[in-house]
């Protein structure tokens, strides 16, 4: 009978030239800058490594705030 257990990936990514930090800048297509986010360097419940930033962003033509959420996630680095 074959062996069931799930074998650890031990060949999981991990970027060592990331920086700590990611600024996210939240622009139109013209330019305007609704605002930025700061996403810091995360590892991740499932193992994954890479950033994850929440915040909100506004308006800048009427000041209505929008939520922002966002996870960034290297691909390959889940164990």
């Amino acid at each position: 009978m074959a062996d069931t257990k799930a074998t650890p990936k031990t060949d999981a990514k991990k970027d060592i030239d990331a920086p700590p930090a990611l600024i996210i800048e939240f622009k139109t297509t013209n330019g305007e800058v609704w605002g930025s986010i700061t996403a810091a360097a995360k590892e991740f419940k499932t193992g994954s490594v890479g950033f994850y930033a929440n915040g909100k962003v506004k308006n800048p033509k009427n000041g209505m705030a929008y939520q922002v959420g966002t996870n960034i996630i290297l691909i390959g680095s889940k164990p």
